[in-house]
């Protein structure tokens, strides 16, 4: 079965960084792209970055600078570096794969940022 799990959230104070990592099982890891996604109450579920499978990376307007993505194909694991961290981050961080098919989801884990 499919599962991806993320890992790495938590309470961080502002200026503060955090490194998120979703592990993937199940799907053969190296034709997926890779996203991060977000959603913070009452709001829509947003992309925040995405590489795909040859590496090509975009991000969302208000992390650029900040977030870094990148992958692993032999651990079949993508990370997001969180630096600089400002209360509008606060969000359920989720991991998405896909290729050209809907995609797969993770859980979510929790990343508030907060004084």
């Amino acid at each position: 079965q499919v599962q991806l799990v993320e890992s790495g959230g938590g309470l961080v104070q502002p200026g503060g960084s955090l490194r998120l990592s979703c592990a993937t099982s199940g799907i053969f890891f190296s034709i997926y792209t890779m996203g991060w996604y977000r959603q913070a109450p009452g709001k829509q579920r947003e992309l925040v970055a995405h590489i795909t499978s040859s590496g090509s990376t975009n991000y969302a307007d208000s992390v650029k600078g900040r977030f870094t993505i990148s992958r692993d194909n032999a651990k079949n694991t993508v990370d997001l570096q969180m630096n600089s961290l400002k209360p509008e981050d606060t969000a359920v961080y989720y991991c998405n794969a896909k290729t050209m098919m809907p995609g797969y989801w993770g859980q979510g884990t929790q990343v508030t940022v907060s004084s």
